[in-house]
């Protein structure tokens, strides 16, 4: 396990009064003077007054969200100060101490999390975990009014504490083996075993229960049947409240996690109930969720004014009006106490309704991205691929039977198959792909406190394309519903993007529906199903992909364009767009800085002029030989550049590039005398490459690319040079 975990998706940092980066933005300047502030508070956590110490941290939580402040509570220890009043006489203390560790594990990021871990912060919030166990079940003991009010300020303070946790183990692995170490399973499902009494605190543990258990099999060991009988009573619970929504999606996340500690006579029907969960939570239409749940709370504050202005009447004819009466004495102003709950967004009712239904969502498209994706390649696995020609006719068959993928990354299991069609999940990811409900999305932009649930509806339809993406690449086209419907999905992206003049600047939405596209015709091309997008349309598309700052739009839109090529090449008629696809592709593959694109680009390049007497004239046209041959040291030495400047000190041998440099000039010379390329040819010459990296240097494999560019990362220069040209040669 590495210094921090990584996911697919990554939770957005919490924020108690909004965007803390905004925040920081906005206090970019104030660095110097934020530094007073917190020193004077960091002093008061010392105080013999347990007030004064409450406040000490109610000041930090609202401090730490400004980012100059956290360098100043770093150089200032600010953790080791808080660390001990987690377990301070003061319950009050105690809530506050965690809700200010919370925003600063929320707002800190791997970084501040990392360093909370090593400053020993677990230990005191590990044994204040425990204290709220055993103090919920001292309570059952006590009066019916001192065990309400006992219980009440212990599981907010546990949830305070369970954020915490959260926040850590999310980044860094240390904190999740200390979890291991420390038995935290078991508090953690008891807190969870009280869900119908404090939901709040169930949904709490049930995103610390999702992150710990992935890739973790040392805790799987510790479930036991009691755990699992917890887990599968909160995610069969009846109540279908939004927020009992969210906890079951969640649990069905966590127990997505056991599966391989589940007997395989179970799994069928444990699958079967995950999915029914996931395909009930995307059967509700947000949008007229959000425009009730908005009108209800209209409607509570239109009744709550009515209520007040007549008792304020009420009181006023009550005023007995004396001229001669004596002045009252203005009464001194009582300051307040602050709890955690006033460093909260005023989150009502209706508010909290419906983005705790967008959240269960997001979440439930995010576990179905999950589903979808099995483990890498084991060591072994890549081991076996020797530069026989048995593997080679191995590779052969793993290109044609995965539709171009080398060790496609996803599969799926006949059960989880099965439920997918059962619960009609491709129709209901598809329905959320569409753009969200413009009312819906009108009413919220006009209210601050619901502003943020149009980021969120705008994140459900990017996490829809994804799941869209791994659907298209795992599933037949039977189960799609037939060549039409790949037809009519392509259509309704196209619209979706074009519809949209300004779409290249909303940069998370262009990586998903790239991706989703990208995967789309990729399997129509392999079916030979025509598609749908113009050579307008698809140069207008890549012209501003390649702009963008994001790799992975800039792979995706020049992966596009290669597959869009590629079945251009076998058409009469399409010299000039031949000409211009070639002739892009030439300049990303020159220009871009990234060697991951610049590699696509060439793999596109091979795609596009392999084959094909338009494909034939126009390479000549735009002379790409010459053009290629001029590249080659240029690509050498860019290559160079990157692998030291990303692998340096650990990489000592420039084989991987030797081998890139003797396989191209071969692919160079077959164009020259018009031969398509051996499979083998490459295929032997890119595994031995790889190997030797993998034998001399492996850091080098997770550490030269991008990590979810799997493919690239696990096999280099394998994908990028011998994907499209592995047909035998005539």
């Amino acid at each position: 396990m590495g210094k921090s975990r990584t996911k697919r998706f990554k939770r957005p940092q919490f924020s108690p009064t909004g965007d803390c980066q905004a925040e920081a933005a906005a206090n970019g300047t104030e660095g110097e003077e934020d530094d007073g502030p917190a020193a004077e508070l960091l002093e008061k956590l010392q105080h013999p007054s347990a007030e004064v110490r409450e406040c000490a941290c109610a000041g930090l939580a609202r401090l730490v969200q400004q980012r100059p402040a956290l360098l100043g509570l770093a150089r200032r220890d600010a953790v080791r100060r808080l660390g001990p009043l987690l377990l301070d006489p003061s319950l009050a203390v105690r809530e506050t101490a965690a809700g200010a560790l919370r925003n600063l594990s929320a707002c800190g990021g791997f970084e501040v999390c990392d360093d909370m871990v090593t400053k020993d912060i677990m230990t005191p919030l590990v044994a204040l975990l425990k204290e709220c166990s055993a103090g919920l079940d001292s309570n059952e003991m006590s009066p019916q009014e001192k065990k309400d009010q006992n219980r009440n300020s212990i599981e907010n303070i546990a949830n305070e504490a369970m954020n915490v946790l959260w926040n850590i183990c999310e980044c860094s692995s240390r904190a999740v083996s200390i979890f291991n170490k420390e038995g935290c399973l078991e508090i953690v499902l008891k807190y969870l075993s009280r869900f119908s009494t404090n939901v709040d605190l169930a949904i709490s543990v049930a995103y610390c229960l999702q992150t710990v258990t992935e890739d973790n099999p040392e805790l799987l060991n510790s479930f036991t049947a009691p755990a699992l009988h917890v887990l599968e009573s909160a995610m069969l619970s009846p109540v279908s409240s939004m927020d009992y929504i969210l906890l079951k999606t969640l649990v069905a996340g966590t127990v997505w996690n056991l599966k391989d500690i589940i007997p395989s006579k179970s799994q069928a029907e444990i699958i079967n109930a995950i999915l029914k969960i996931l395909s009930e939570v995307l059967e509700v239409d947000p949008g007229e969720i959000v425009i009730q749940m908005k009108e209800a709370e209209t409607q509570r504050l239109k009744a709550a004014a009515e209520t007040e202005e007549i008792r304020e009447n009420a009181n006023g004819d009550n005023l007995i009006e004396d001229d001669e009466m004596e002045e009252v004495p203005h009464k001194r102003k009582v300051r307040r106490k602050t709890f955690i709950s006033d460093l909260l967004p005023p989150t009502d009712k209706e508010l909290r309704e419906a983005m705790a239904l967008l959240t269960a969502q997001q979440t439930a498209l995010e576990i179905i991205v999950n589903m979808c994706c099995s483990e890498d390649p084991s060591d072994d696995e890549w081991e076996e691929l020797s530069s026989s020609d048995e593997s080679d006719a191995f590779m052969e068959n793993s290109f044609s039977e995965c539709g171009g993928q080398l060790l496609s990354p996803l599969c799926l299991s006949h059960e989880v198959h099965t439920a997918f069609t059962n619960y009609l999940i491709p129709k209901k990811i598809f329905e959320k792909t569409a753009f969200p409900n413009s009312i819906a999305v009108d009413l919220c932009s006009r209210s601050p406190t619901w502003k943020s649930l149009v980021r969120k509806m705008n994140t459900i339809q990017c996490r829809a394309l994804v799941c869209l993406q791994s659907l298209v690449s795992l599933l037949d086209v039977d189960h799609l519903g037939g060549a039409a419907a790949l037809q009519t999905l392509a259509q309704h992206l196209s619209q979706l993007l074009f519809s949209q003049p300004d779409f290249a600047k909303h940069v998370d939405f262009l990586e998903a529906i790239s991706s989703a596209l990208r995967a789309l015709l990729q399997t129509m091309a392999s079916k030979n199903i025509s598609q749908c997008m113009t050579p307008d349309q698809l140069m207008t598309l890549c012209t501003a992909g390649i702009h963008s700052s994001n790799t992975g739009v800039r792979v995706n839109v020049v992966s596009i364009l290669g597959i869009t090529g590629s079945v251009l090449a076998k058409e009469d008629g399409t010299l000039e767009t031949l000409k211009t696809i070639g002739c892009f592709l030439l300049e990303v593959a020159t220009k871009d800085p990234s060697l991951v694109v610049a590699g696509e680009a060439l793999d596109a390049l091979f795609d596009v002029f392999a084959d094909g007497k338009e494909a034939e004239r126009a390479s000549i046209q735009i002379k790409l030989l010459s053009a290629l041959k001029e590249f080659q040291p240029v690509f050498k030495t860019k290559g160079l550049t990157s692998l030291q400047q990303r692998c340096w000190p650990w990489l000592q041998s420039t084989e991987v590039l030797t081998g890139a440099g003797r396989f191209l000039p071969r692919w160079l010379t077959h164009m020259a005398v018009g031969r398509r390329p051996h499979s083998s040819l490459f295929l032997k010459t890119a595994l031995e490459s790889t190997r030797h990296l993998e034998a001399t240097c492996p850091v080098a494999l997770t550490t030269l690319f991008p990590a979810r560019d799997e493919e690239v990362s696990k096999s280099l220069f394998l994908p990028v040079y011998a994907r499209g040209v592995l047909a035998e040669s005539p």
